[in-house]
């Protein structure tokens, strides 16, 4: 059955009525690293952080289009859902791949807060966007697993107790195609007084936005040999549903951010008066708002496309990038639209354009920049010759 907007119009008004408890004003008191241990906390506690757990494990067993409601409010009512997105795109690979005894070990605990799932450590420092290129290494020692290496842009790791790791577990000269060799492993962060785990060491990074984002070393970090997830060796083909879910709900996060901005500024642009006339008589003004909506409209209906192609199991890797490129540049030219419309104050932090100009700004390039999803465009649905 395809899901339609219009269905989840109880999750929309629940979601909006805890966010209303957290206004502006918080988030813009986190700024510039804060951590909304509040709200991630109160998401948690109503079901939402575990709406994708299946029931029998203790969550909602929401679908994603379901999910990605959740964080398109967030994002509308001014929220930074990023605070806690990675808990829901990271549950593909655990659920599709993941053995029962995992999942009867972590989801009933993630589910209920006693564990946060909220690191995903793929991205390595020299390998970038080429996935394939990471280096960090787990090898086989006895029952368990040593791993040495390096991620980065591995957000809220600080704010997390698991994490999904993608590591080569077998060198590139074995491997019959660059996609091989590369395994998961839901591996625990911390140890039972809560500090980091032997060997693990993990640095915030300051950006210009609060994502809370990360560099992590790993150095003779030894796991159990149940932490590896799926089939050694089959890794890439593990996480490409994490990544799929993930551009989806990024997308979703983009066109809730996009209705943050027409709101505000349609708003501002009514009552605020020079020359004798609101400015959204101007044409000047008018315009670049509307086209701003036109397209917002037309990303949201490729983010519903690829939601439905991922809810019944069917191939959306194409959909679903193409919803996060057309998401994100949406919600940017409403930004930029927003900002013009306010004028000097849209600089001003109290309106809270200048803070989520910021933050949308960032999925033009994460998390993947919208260039590759050209050429995976390009090569896959155009049959043009691969670029990369």
């Amino acid at each position: 059955m395809t899901a339609r907007p219009e269905d989840f119009e109880l999750i929309r008004t629940e979601v909006r009525r805890l966010c209303d408890r957290f206004g502006n004003e918080y988030w813009r008191g986190l700024e510039p690293s804060g951590y909304p241990e509040e709200f991630a906390a109160e998401l948690t506690a109503h079901g939402w952080l575990g709406s994708l757990i299946p029931e029998q494990y203790g969550g909602g067993g929401l679908s994603l289009a379901g999910a990605s409601v959740i964080l398109e409010e967030i994002s509308a009512s001014g929220g930074n859902p990023s605070a806690c997105h990675a808990q829901m795109y990271v549950m593909g690979t655990l659920l599709r791949h993941g053995s029962e005894a995992q999942k009867q070990k972590y989801l009933p605990q993630v589910a209920d807060g006693r564990k946060r799932l909220q690191a995903f450590g793929v991205t390595e420092p020299t390998a970038g966007s080429e996935t394939t290129a990471i280096r960090t290494r787990a090898e086989r020692d006895g029952d368990s697993w040593r791993i040495n290496g390096q991620k980065i842009w591995t957000s809220r790791a600080l704010h997390s107790d698991l994490m999904i790791l993608l590591a080569r577990t077998a060198p590139v000269a074995e491997a019959k195609n660059r996609t091989d060799g590369l395994s998961v492993f839901l591996i625990e962060l911390r140890g039972d007084d809560g500090d980091l785990v032997p060997g693990l060491t993990i640095n915030p990074i300051p950006t210009m936005m609060n994502h809370n984002t990360t560099e992590v070393f790993f150095e003779e970090v030894v796991v159990p040999g149940d932490s590896l997830v799926g089939t050694e060796g089959l890794g890439f083909r593990h996480i490409l549903d994490g990544m799929n879910a993930e551009r989806i709900l990024i997308a979703a996060e983009c066109i809730g951010d996009g209705r943050f901005f027409l709101d505000r500024a349609s708003e501002y642009a009514k009552g605020r008066e020079v020359f004798g006339r609101p400015i959204g008589m101007n044409q000047g003004v008018a315009f670049p708002l509307a086209k701003a909506y036109t397209n917002l409209q037309a990303a949201d209906l490729m983010r519903w496309k690829a939601a439905n192609l991922f809810d019944a199991g069917a191939p959306c890797g194409a959909e679903a990038n193409m919803a996060k490129l057309l998401a994100s540049e949406a919600s940017w030219e409403a930004g930029n639209a927003a900002l013009n419309t306010h004028g000097g104050f849209g600089f001003a932090q109290e309106y809270d354009i200048e803070r989520k100009f910021r933050e949308t700004r960032l999925y033009q390039v994460a998390p993947i920049n919208n260039n590759l999803v050209l050429a995976f465009v390009a090569q896959k649905c155009l049959g043009l010759p691969k670029s990369y």
